[in-house]
C-alpha cells in the first residue's frame, strides 16, 4: 500500500510506467522515501508505548479499562488520531479494523472493537505495523511483537472473513441494562415522516432524544400561579386621546378613531408590499425613530417616574408629619398602612432592576419596615397600647410562641387596667395549640378578673378605672364560661354562672360596702356549706342563708312537688355491632345532654358523696386547675371501673379520700371569677346571658367581642318555619351551641329542651328568680319562660313528632295558665298573646281566637297609643293573613277588622263580617296622622327609651298590613321605604347607642325591624301571588349593606338567590359587603350559597333517567368554596370560630380527601384548641384514630366522659 494512493502507480520523472506486478512489489517503497525517518518513528511509538499504560492505572480500575482508553489520552496522541480519522474519511472503501492480540489482559475484554478503532493511538506504531505486515502472521504472534493490533487488510489467509466474534462478556451491560451509546450507530433523520406509509391509517412514533427536546415546551402558566399574581401588582399603563385638547374640557368617554380599512397600504422601495411596521421600515432605511416616538418613550419613563415621585412625596410627607407630631397616634399606624401601598410596585429607592423585583415580592421585607415604624412610634408613645398590639401581631410572623407569651406578659403587667388588652391576651393564649390547656386558660381568665376587679375597687392605685371597664369584665366572664363550655366543663361552666347570680341577686346588705375581694371572702362559707344553690331545689340564696346563720340554725326546705311521670333513661349502649368509634359517640354525647349540671348529693333523698357514680362530675369543676388532682381522679375512676365486683368495696374509701384531698380548692377557682355588677342593666344582661347559655330564649346575644368565638353551631342556616313567613320568629341564639346539646356535624339531633334533671334546673331558677323583680321585669322573665315552652312545640311540629307534640302542648298550656294565674300577670297581654299564639300552633284555630278576641276586649279603649295592643292586634292580624288562600280574600278576612278595630281607639268587639267602607278610610287617616305625628312631635325626646322603637315598629307594621290589605302590595311597600328614608338619618344611630348603653348590643333597631317587615312581607306575598324577585332582593341588599350580621336578612337572601340561575350579582355583592365589614356572617352566608348551589348541580346531574342536561352551567364551584374558605378562616374574627372550621372540614370530606381532611383538622387545632366539637368531628370522620384523639383531649385536658378502658368494659358486659 502506497503512502500516496492516488499517486501510487506514478514514477520518477522521465521513469515509464510499471507493470501491474510491479505496482504491487513497489506498493511498499514508500519505506524508502527520504522525507521518512525511520529515527523519528520509532522514538514517537516509544514515547506512546510508555505513556498509555501508565495514564490508564491512573484514572480507571482494570474492570472498566475500556473507559480510560477514550478519556486518557494525550495531546500528541489526539493530534495523530484525528488525522487517522481523516484519511479514514477519505478512504471510506478502505476500512481498518484491529484484533487483540494474545498478550491482551482481560482489562480490556469489556471493549468494544469500535471503541478500540475510535480511542487507541495509531500514528505512534504505524511504522512498527507496517513493517511486521510484510512477515508471517505466526511469527509476529510467537516473537510477542510489542503492537497489539495488525489491520484484517494485511493478513493474506483471512481475506475470506474479515470479522472477529468477541466471546468475552461485557459486565457493563449487566450494570446499565443497555449498551454503550458509542457502540450504537447514530443517523440524522429528516423529519418525523416515513415513506410508504398511509398517512390516515398509519403512524410512526419516533422516541428519539432529538424530538423530546424539539417536543419539550415550556406550559402556559395559570393566573393563580405566583409569577402570574405578582403581574397584578404592576403598574397599569395610562390611556388617553390623542384629539383630546385640553380646551375641549373632560369628555365622559375616549373616542375610538375611525381607520380607513379600503384605503391601500403605503408602498416604498424597502417596503414593496406595504407589510411592515413603520419602525421596521426605518431600520430598513437605515434611520432611526422619529422624535415623535422618541417622545413618547421619554413620556411612558416621565410617567413611572412621577409614580415614583408620587410614592417619595407622600413617605416624606408622613414622615414630616410623624416628626412635627409624634403623639398622633393615627398617623403613625396610617404610615404603617401605607407600605402595602409602596410595596405593590417597584420601590422608588431601588437602583437595580434586581432589588425592585426582590423588593416587591418579599414580605417579609414589608412587616420589618412596619415592625421598624412601629418602634419609632412606640419609643415617641410609651403608653399607647395599640402600637404594641399591632407590634405583637406583626412579630407573630418572626416569634416562637415561647417569646411572643413573654412579651404579652410584659404588655399585661404595664396595663392591668386595659380590659381590651386583657381579651386579645386571653385569646392569644387560648389558640396557641403548643401551650395551651384548660387549667391553663382557665387560671388567666380568674386573674384577668379579678386584676380588673381591683382596678374597679381602687384597690390598685397605680392605674385608674378606663370606661366600660364593668361591662367588659361581663364579657369575660362570659367568654370564660362558653371557653368551659366548648371545653367539655359544662358543670365547671354551669357552677360560675351559680355563684355569680347568687353574688350578685341575693348578696346581704352587710357586705355591699366592702370591696370585691372582701365580698368572696364572705361569700367562700357559703358556697362551701352544702346548702342548696341557684337552681337547686330548695335554694334560698346567699342573703337568707347569712340571716339564717346570724339567727343560728336553718330552716327545714319544703320538697317540691314531683312530676306525674317519671321519665326512664335510655340505655347507653343501644346496640353492640356498630363500630366502636360510634358506640362511644353516642355515649358522649348521651352524657353531654344528662350530665351538664355539677352532681350534689340530695339530702331529702338521703344520698351522699357516695353515691355518685362519676367522681368527675362533683369535683372536676374544683380541681380543674390542678392537673396532678386530674390525673388522680382518672386513676381512681380506672380504678372503680376496673372489677365490676370489687367496686362497691372500694367506691366509698377512695370517693372518700378524694373529699379530703379536694377539700380545700373546693372554692379556689370559683373565687378569682366572681366580680361585681352595679348596674342594673348588666345584672339583668348576666341572667338574660345565663338563661340562653341554658337554652332559654331571651332575644340577647353576646357581646360582639366574644360572639364569634362561642360559635360551634352550624343552626344559623336553619330556615325555621319558612312557610310562615309574617310570624316566623327566631327563638334562640343562632351560632351558639346551649348546654347539653354538644353533637357532631352530621348527626340529626334537638337544640331545644333538656332531660328532666334539666327542666327542673330551668324550672327552679325561674320559680326563684321571679319574686326578685318589679312587675316590669317579672313579666319579662315570664315572657321568656312562655317562649321557651312555645319554642319546644315548634320543635315538636317541624319533627312531625305528634305523641312528642300532644304532651308537650299540655305541659306548655299548663305553664300559660299558671302564669295567667297570678294576679300581676292577669292584664299582661304579652302572655295572653303567647298564650293564644299557642293554641294556634297546636292547630286550635277557633280556641286562639277566642282567647285573642279576650285578651283585645281586656286592653280597653287605648288604641294605637299601647304597644302591647299594638303587637297583639299585629300578630293576631298577620295569622289571619296566613290562613288566607288567596289574595283576593283580603276584604273579607278578620285581618282587616282586627286592624280597623285598632284604629278606631274604641272597645274591641269581635268580628262578625265584612268591614265597611267608611270605616276603612277613617281607620286610613287614623294611621296616618298618628305616625306623621310621631315622627315629627319631639322624635329625640320619644326615642330615648328603648320602648319607643318598639311602639314605632308595631305602629309601622299595622300601618303597612293593613295598606297591604286594602290597596295592595305597592302601597305597603311604599310606606316600608317611606320610613326607611325618614330612619336612615338620625334613627338607627341613636338607637344603636341606647342598645349599648344598655349592654344589649344586639337590639334591634327600629330601621332594622322595618326593613324585617317589608322583606317578610314580600316573601308571603310572592308564595301566594305572582310578583318579581327584583324588588325582593333590592330590599334585602340595601338592607344588608347597612346591617351585614343580620342572621335572618341573609337567611332570606340566599333563599331567594337559590332560585335564581345567575350567580354573578350574588357573587358580587357578597364579595362587596365582605370587603366593607368585619363581621363573619357574610363569609358564612356566601359558603353557605355556593354549597347550595352545588348540591343542586350535582342533583341534577345525578338523575339516572336518560341524558339529563343542566340548565346551570356551574363549574369550578368546588374551587370556589374552598377559595371561600380560606379567605375567611384568614379574617380576624374567622380565624378562631370554631362553627367555620367544622364547615370547612366537613366540606372537605365529603370531597372524599382524607389526607387533607386530616391535615386540615390538624390546622383547625392550631387556632381553636379548646373546642372539643371539632375532636368529636375528627373521630366521625377519621374513626382509625380513636385512640390517638382522646390522647390528644386528654393531654389537653378537655372533658372526656367515657375513656376507652370503660368503654372495653360496657362493650364485654
Amino acid at each position: 500500500m502506497a503512502l500516496f494512493p492516488a499517486f501510487a502507480g506514478a514514477g520518477e520523472p522521465g521513469e515509464t510506467p510499471a507493470s501491474g506486478s510491479e505496482g504491487s512489489r513497489r506498493e511498499l517503497d514508500w519505506l524508502s522515501n527520504p522525507s521518512f525517518c525511520t529515527e523519528d518513528a520509532l522514538k514517537l511509538h516509544q514515547r506512546a508505548a510508555d505513556l498509555t499504560p501508565e495514564r490508564s492505572q491512573l484514572i480507571r480500575s482494570p474492570s472498566r479499562s475500556e473507559l480510560s482508553g477514550r478519556s486518557n489520552t494525550s495531546e500528541d496522541l489526539k493530534q495523530s488520531t484525528k488525522k487517522r480519522k481523516g484519511k479514514k474519511k477519505k478512504h471510506h472503501h478502505h476500512k481498518k479494523r484491529k484484533k487483540k492480540t494474545r498478550e491482551e489482559s482481560s482489562n480490556s475484554e469489556s471493549g468494544s472493537d469500535s471503541e478500540c478503532m475510535k480511542d487507541k493511538p495509531r500514528g505512534s506504531d504505524t511504522n512498527h505495523e507496517r513493517e511486521a505486515a510484510t512477515l508471517n502472521l505466526e511469527d509476529i504472534t510467537s516473537n510477542g511483537v510489542t503492537s497489539r493490533f495488525v489491520w484484517l487488510e494485511d493478513i493474506q489467509a483471512l481475506t475470506a472473513e474479515t470479522f472477529r466474534t468477541d466471546k468475552n462478556p461485557d459486565p457493563a451491560n449487566w450494570e446499565y441494562k443497555s449498551l454503550y451509546r458509542g457502540d450504537i450507530a447514530r443517523y440524522k433523520r429528516k423529519g418525523d415522516s416515513c415513506l410508504g406509509i398511509d398517512l390516515k391509517k398509519q403512524r410512526i412514533t419516533w422516541e428519539s432524544s432529538m424530538v423530546e427536546k424539539k417536543q419539550s415546551h415550556k406550559q402556559p402558566e395559570r393566573y393563580f400561579t405566583k409569577n402570574s399574581v405578582q403581574l397584578l401588582s404592576t403598574d397599569g399603563i395610562s390611556v388617553y386621546s390623542k384629539s383630546q385638547t385640553s380646551s375641549s374640557g373632560p369628555s365622559t368617554f375616549i373616542p375610538v378613531s375611525q381607520l380607513d380599512s379600503d384605503a391601500p397600504p403605503t408602498t416604498t422601495s424597502v417596503n414593496p408590499l406595504g407589510i411592515y411596521d413603520p419602525l421596521t421600515t426605518l431600520w430598513l432605511q437605515g434611520k432611526g425613530p422619529s422624535e415623535h416616538e422618541t417622545l413618547k418613550q421619554q413620556a411612558s419613563q416621565e410617567t413611572s417616574e412621577n409614580v415614583n415621585s408620587i410614592l417619595k412625596a407622600k413617605v416624606e410627607e408622613y414622615n414630616r408629619m410623624v416628626r412635627e407630631n409624634p403623639r398622633d397616634v393615627h398617623t403613625w399606624m396610617e404610615f404603617v398602612s401605607f407600605q402595602d401601598e409602596i410595596m405593590r410596585g417597584p420601590s422608588p429607592y431601588a437602583i437595580k432592576e434586581g432589588e425592585q423585583e426582590i423588593r416587591r415580592k418579599s414580605f417579609k421585607l414589608i412587616l420589618e419596615k412596619k415592625l421598624a415604624i412601629l418602634e419609632r412610634a412606640i419609643e415617641s408613645n410609651p403608653n399607647e397600647v395599640d402600637l404594641k398590639l399591632a407590634k405583637l401581631k406583626l412579630c407573630t410572623e418572626f416569634w416562637e410562641p415561647s417569646s411572643l407569651i413573654k412579651e404579652w406578659q410584659k404588655l399585661v403587667f404595664l396595663h392591668p387596667n386595659n380590659p381590651v388588652l386583657w381579651q386579645k391576651y386571653l385569646l392569644f393564649c387560648q389558640s396557641q395549640f403548643s401551650t395551651f390547656s384548660v387549667s391553663k386558660v382557665h387560671g388567666l381568665y380568674g386573674k384577668c378578673l379579678s386584676t380588673l376587679a381591683a382596678v374597679q375597687d381602687g384597690s390598685m392605685v397605680s392605674h385608674p378605672v378606663l370606661p366600660g371597664t364593668e361591662e367588659a369584665m361581663l364579657a369575660i366572664f362570659l367568654q370564660q364560661c362558653h371557653f368551659l363550655r366548648q371545653a367539655g366543663h359544662s358543670e365547671k361552666a354551669v357552677s360560675l354562672f351559680q355563684a355569680l347570680i347568687d353574688f350578685t341577686f341575693f348578696k346581704p346588705d352587710s357586705v355591699k360596702d366592702l370591696p370585691t375581694r372582701g365580698q368572696v371572702e364572705f361569700f367562700e362559707p357559703f358556697w362551701d356549706s352544702g346548702e342548696p344553690r341557684f337552681g337547686e331545689k330548695g335554694a334560698k340564696g346567699w342573703k337568707s342563708w347569712m340571716h339564717q346563720q346570724e339567727k343560728g340554725g336553718w330552716i327545714i326546705i319544703n320538697k317540691p312537688d314531683e312530676d306525674e311521670e317519671d321519665v326512664a333513661e335510655d340505655q347507653e349502649i343501644k346496640d353492640k355491632t356498630l363500630p366502636k368509634w360510634q358506640i362511644w359517640l353516642d355515649i358522649e354525647c348521651s352524657r353531654e345532654k344528662r350530665h351538664w349540671l355539677p352532681w350534689r348529693p340530695d339530702k331529702t333523698k338521703k344520698q351522699t358523696e357516695e353515691d355518685c357514680e362519676d367522681p368527675e362530675r362533683q369535683f372536676l369543676e374544683e380541681v380543674i386547675g390542678d392537673p396532678a388532682l386530674l390525673s388522680l381522679i382518672h386513676t381512681c375512676r380506672s380504678l372503680l371501673s376496673a372489677d365490676w365486683t370489687c367496686s362497691l368495696l372500694w367506691k366509698g374509701a377512695i370517693t372518700h379520700l378524694i373529699c379530703l384531698v379536694f377539700l380545700n380548692v373546693l372554692f379556689d377557682d370559683l373565687g378569682p371569677s366572681l366580680i361585681r355588677l352595679s348596674s342594673p342593666d348588666l345584672q339583668f344582661q348576666l341572667l338574660y346571658s345565663f338563661l340562653q347559655f341554658v337554652g332559654v330564649p331571651c332575644g340577647h346575644s353576646l357581646f360582639p367581642s366574644n360572639l364569634y368565638i362561642a360559635m360551634d353551631e352550624n343552626n344559623i342556616f336553619d330556615t325555621g318555619q319558612s312557610e310562615r313567613p309574617l310570624t316566623s320568629f327566631d327563638s334562640l341564639l343562632s351560632g351558639v351551641n346551649s348546654i347539653g346539646h354538644m353533637d357532631t356535624m352530621t348527626r340529626g339531633r334537638q337544640h331545644i329542651g333538656h332531660c328532666k334533671e334539666g327542666e327542673e334546673f330551668i324550672q327552679n331558677v325561674f320559680h326563684l328568680m321571679l319574686p326578685l323583680f318589679s312587675r316590669k321585669e317579672n313579666a319579662n322573665l315570664s315572657v321568656c319562660w312562655l317562649q321557651y315552652e312555645i319554642s319546644k312545640v315548634v320543635q315538636c311540629l317541624q319533627a312531625k313528632n305528634k305523641k312528642k307534640l300532644k304532651s308537650q302542648g299540655k305541659k306548655s298550656k299548663k305553664l300559660a295558665k299558671n302564669l295567667l294565674k297570678a294576679s300581676e300577670n292577669r292584664n299582661n297581654l304579652s302572655l295572653w298573646k303567647l298564650y293564644a299564639y299557642l293554641e294556634w300552633l297546636l292547630g286550635n284555630t277557633e280556641d286562639a281566637r277566642k282567647v285573642f278576641d279576650t285578651s283585645l276586649c281586656l286592653a280597653g279603649t287605648e288604641g294605637m297609643r299601647n304597644i302591647q295592643l299594638c303587637n297583639l292586634s299585629l300578630l293576631y292580624a298577620s295569622l289571619e293573613v296566613e290562613l288566607l288562600e288567596s289574595f283576593e280574600e283580603t276584604v273579607m278576612s278578620r285581618a282587616l277588622h282586627i286592624l280597623t278595630k285598632l284604629a278606631e281607639s274604641g272597645p274591641y268587639v269581635p268580628y262578625t263580617g265584612q268591614v265597611l267602607s267608611v270605616n276603612i278610610l277613617k281607620a286610613r287617616k287614623a294611621y296616618e296622622h298618628a305616625l306623621q305625628d310621631y315622627l315629627t312631635e319631639s322624635p329625640v325626646s320619644n326615642w330615648d327609651q328603648a320602648s319607643s322603637s318598639s311602639q314605632l315598629v308595631n305602629l309601622v307594621g299595622c300601618y303597612v298590613l293593613f295598606q297591604y290589605l286594602t290597596v295592595g302590595i305597592d302601597a305597603a311597600v311604599l310606606i316600608c321605604r317611606h320610613i326607611s328614608e325618614k330612619l336612615k338619618g338620625f334613627a338607627s344611630q341613636k338607637f344603636e347607642s341606647i342598645g349599648e348603653n344598655l349592654g344589649i348590643h344586639n337590639f334591634p333597631t327600629a330601621l332594622e325591624a322595618v326593613t324585617l317587615m317589608h322583606t317578610n312581607l314580600l316573601r308571603y306575598h310572592m308564595k301566594v301571588s305572582i310578583y318579581p324577585l327584583n324588588p325582593l332582593r333590592e330590599a334585602l341588599t340595601e338592607a344588608l349593606k347597612l346591617y351585614p350580621s343580620n342572621q335572618s336578612l341573609w337567611r332570606s337572601y340566599i333563599q331567594i338567590q337559590s332560585k335564581s340561575h345567575n350567580a354573578s350579582k350574588a357573587r358580587r355583592f357578597f364579595d362587596r359587603v365582605t370587603r366593607s365589614t368585619k363581621s363573619l356572617e357574610p363569609w358564612l352566608f356566601a359558603i353557605q350559597a355556593e354549597m347550595m348551589r352545588k348540591k343542586l348541580v350535582e342533583n341534577v346531574q345525578r338523575v339516572d333517567v336518560g341524558e339529563i342536561y343542566s340548565t346551570i352551567p356551574e363549574t369550578g364551584l368546588t374551587n370556589r368554596i374552598k377559595a371561600l374558605f380560606e379567605h375567611a378562616i384568614q379574617s380576624e374574627n374567622g380565624a378562631h370560630c370554631p362553627l367555620l372550621w367544622r364547615m370547612y372540614l366537613n366540606f372537605l370530606f365529603s370531597l372524599g380527601n382524607k389526607e387533607r381532611s386530616k391535615g386540615l383538622f390538624y390546622k383547625a387545632l392550631q387556632n381553636c384548641p379548646w373546642a372539643k366539637v371539632l375532636y368529636m368531628d375528627a373521630i366521625e370522620y377519621f374513626p382509625d384514630q380513636l385512640q390517638e384523639t382522646l390522647d390528644l383531649m386528654t393531654e389537653k385536658e378537655l372533658r372526656v366522659r367515657v375513656p376507652v378502658e370503660e368503654l372495653e368494659l360496657l362493650l364485654e358486659d
